[in-house]
Formats: structure tokens, sequence, C-alpha cells
């Protein structure tokens, strides 16, 4: 595996978020269009292949971790500004989140 530097991790800005929508993308069979409250940050719209493994009910509510100044990612006529993160190990897909009640846009470190 390629190591990178502390200064290039450093300049990831993870944030707690609340999925506050979550809707179909016609024509995407594995993709969800979301979007994440950052509470005083504002709101993300996010793509995420979480389809074949959550419902949209799973996730709606939920809150998560996501990393808030990736570059925007077009899709077609969308934009994605951002990505959630989850894990993936022997067929299970679960998302990331905080362990405990913490204000929307919080830093994670």
């Amino acid at each position: 595996m390629d190591q990178i530097k502390y200064d290039d991790f450093a300049k990831i800005d993870f944030r707690v978020g609340k999925i506050a929508l979550v809707e179909d993308i016609p024509g995407k069979d594995k993709i969800y269009k979301l979007e994440v409250d950052l509470g005083e940050l504002g709101k993300k719209q996010l793509f995420a292949g979480l389809k074949l493994n959550y419902k949209k009910e799973e996730l709606l509510g939920h809150y998560v971790i996501i990393i808030n100044n990736l570059e925007p990612k077009r899709m077609g006529s969308l934009e994605s500004q951002g990505m959630l993160l989850a894990a993936e190990g022997e067929g299970v897909v679960a998302v990331l989140v905080p362990d405990k009640d913490i204000k929307l846009g919080s830093k994670v470190f």
C-alpha cells in the first residue's frame, strides 16, 4: 500500500452530517442521490453507491461522516459535492457513523 504524508491527509475536511434526503437517480441501479445537512455549513448533494445494500428509509436521518472538501464530480446534469464514508468487507457494506449525538458540521479528526 502506498503511504501518504500527514500533510496530505490533513488537507481532507471530514465532517459530521445527517442525511436529509434520499432519492433514486433515473437509470442508475446502484446509486442514490443524497442531501446531507451539515448544520451551519449548509447542505451538500452527494451520490452514494448504497442502493444494493440500504433501503432509502434506512439511510434517511442517519448521521454520517463525509469528505466535505472533495472536488465536485458531475453525473450528467447532477453534481456530487463530497463523499460519504462507508466500509466494505466480505459482501457487507456499512456506512460509517459517529457513536454519539454530535453537532452537525463537527470536524472529524
